[in-house]
């Protein structure tokens, strides 16, 4: 089997960032995956599932209500707990959203109230959430991103 890309990126010298993650396209349709990478990967704690849940309930939230609600496809946590997707699309730049991602990630630390989607009829799991440590994972990212992005890849 073909190794997939996302195996050929460092995973040791990735930092906090926002990737591009790929680009596909079918019948004239483009649409690009980024990788909001929140944790340095096998260097700092996973998220805590809850935190984790509440910043995919909440992330969702504000995209699918933000000026850019039709460009967006999907947004959901990784599977290692170290970021989230974001899918847009059009072939699209990292810096071209990052205007989004950072307004979502205020809008995440702003956030007080119940969380939108967290009622049994509504959620799968809806008792695991955790707005405090969301906001603390989302505030690291943020700083990371205002003080230091990386949107580059690191190759192995």
């Amino acid at each position: 089997m073909d190794k997939i890309a996302s195996f050929s990126i460092d995973h040791l010298a990735l930092e906090r960032g926002l990737y591009v993650s790929r680009r596909d396209g079918r019948d004239g349709t483009e649409v690009t995956t980024f990788d909001l990478r929140m944790r340095r990967p096998n260097r700092e704690p996973v998220m805590d599932m809850p935190a984790l849940h509440t910043i995919e309930h909440l992330g969702a939230t504000y995209l699918r209500n933000c000026a850019r609600k039709d460009d967006v496809v999907y947004f959901g946590p990784m599977g290692c707990r170290t970021g989230c997707y974001l899918v847009m699309f059009g072939a699209l730049e990292a810096r071209d959203v990052c205007p989004l991602v950072t307004d979502m990630c205020r809008f995440i630390i702003d956030f007080e109230g119940d969380i939108p989607g967290a009622k049994a009829s509504e959620c799968g799991n809806y008792l695991e959430h955790n707005l405090a440590m969301a906001k603390y994972y989302v505030g690291e990212y943020l700083s990371s991103l205002l003080d230091d992005p990386h949107f580059e890849y690191p190759t192995m």
